[in-house]
């Protein structure tokens, strides 16, 4: 090994001991995940959990040098803003609806499979779920399976596909090629591009397709019809279960295929198809409200501020609730940015004053002035009385 070589391993060794947060950031920094893209998709798989690190105290971070402070606070903020997936009674519920509707996924490729539609209002998790689903299921395939298929080909046992505005035929079927990356996705016809799709999902023994934000489809627009058809082809031709994630979808006839009145009878997809409704937190009841409680007290162990203490987000679970209105994105959005705030007051904790300086998603925000939330607030402060 050169002197150089020896003197950037000092280096490095040295960065460990006196600023260990900017080697912890240089390990575990913002992870840019492109899921509909096989190469983003394995790595989110195969991703572990953060190493974690202490949380210092007012006189130790007062102690720390300039850089080491900004990269400590730093490597905070990327803590704060990775909070754990909670397996909520929301996510166990869906859960064990897909591990039902993915016992027929065993059913040889002669026989057809259903369908998970989780439609739900904005902001309630549905893509986590699936995602967080759909890797637990990708997981065990390649631990029971390994990484390969017995033709040598590389095994995806499952496939993301985001979808956009104003899908078509072809547009939908270039978005799966182009998660495995095939390099015809966008140079030929609607029909081969199916006909490549369908291989790349054999080829690949992918078993599960989750297509997100089916809402960017108009059921009702013959373009929307077109797309629904085809997915009842990709449905017949290809041995997967599919998981779609939409806002409104029973709403917007995707069960009834764009049909009305007598017709919609004829839907196949209200026959292959199990809704999975997500529902926000709800505090009008005690088991409600101790599941609210139950979460925030999950969540506040995770987060990493010098004056963080059991009861810091429980003890405001009515005002959090106010602020978000049980909705678990508005409530991650809250959190990462009271942490924000926190830190860069040194105020070191959530309480009603760094709450009061957040401003969250336009949604939570109007729906905390609207004239009703005070009486909100006091019916749920009732409740709570002994």
């Amino acid at each position: 090994m050169s002197t150089r070589d020896d003197e950037l391993g000092a280096t490095i060794a040295d960065e460990e001991t006196t600023n260990p947060w900017a080697a912890w950031l240089a390990r575990h920094d913002v992870q840019p995940y492109q899921l509909a893209r096989k190469a983003g998709w394995d790595a989110f798989v195969a991703a572990g959990p953060r190493e974690d690190f202490a949380t210092l105290t007012r006189t130790q971070m007062d102690g720390l040098g300039a850089d080491a402070r900004e990269d400590y606070d730093e490597a905070r903020m990327v803590w704060n803003a990775n909070l754990p997936t909670i397996r909520t009674a929301q996510m166990a519920s869906a859960f064990s609806l897909m591990g039902q509707v993915l016992a027929s996924g065993r059913r040889d490729g002669d026989r057809l499979r259903g369908s998970v539609v989780i439609d739900a209002a904005p902001g309630l998790g549905k893509t986590t779920i699936a995602t967080r689903f759909a890797k637990d299921f990708h997981r065990a395939q390649y631990r029971r399976h390994g990484p390969t298929t017995p033709e040598g080909h590389q095994r995806l046992p499952v496939a993301f596909v985001a979808l956009t505005a104003n899908m078509t035929l072809k547009t939908l079927n270039s978005k799966l090629l182009e998660f495995y990356g095939h390099p015809a996705a966008q140079r030929t016809t609607s029909t081969r591009l199916a006909s490549l799709a369908v291989d790349c999902v054999v080829s690949c023994q992918t078993r599960l397709v989750v297509i997100d934000d089916l809402h960017f489809v108009d059921f009702a627009h013959r373009a929307g019809t077109e797309v629904s058809n085809h997915l009842k082809w990709l449905a017949n031709e290809m041995p997967v279960t599919f998981v779609y994630t939409g806002v409104g979808l029973a709403a917007k006839k995707f069960f009834d295929e764009g049909l009305h009145g007598s017709d919609v009878v004829y839907a196949q997809t209200s026959r292959r198809a199990t809704r999975c409704p997500v529902v926000p937190f709800s505090t009008t009841t005690a088991a409600g409200a101790r599941a609210w409680v139950d979460l925030l007290a999950a969540l506040e162990g995770h987060l990493k501020l010098a004056e963080a203490h059991p009861g810091m987000l429980t003890d405001h679970a009515d005002l959090l609730f106010a602020r978000t209105q049980g909705h678990i994105a508005s409530l991650t959005n809250l959190l990462d940015r009271a942490c924000y705030v926190a830190i860069t007051t040194g105020a070191e904790t959530v309480d009603e004053a760094v709450l009061s300086h957040v401003v969250t998603d336009n949604a939570a925000q109007n729906s905390y002035a609207a004239p009703e939330q005070p009486a909100r607030r006091r019916s749920a402060a009732r409740r709570r009385e002994p």
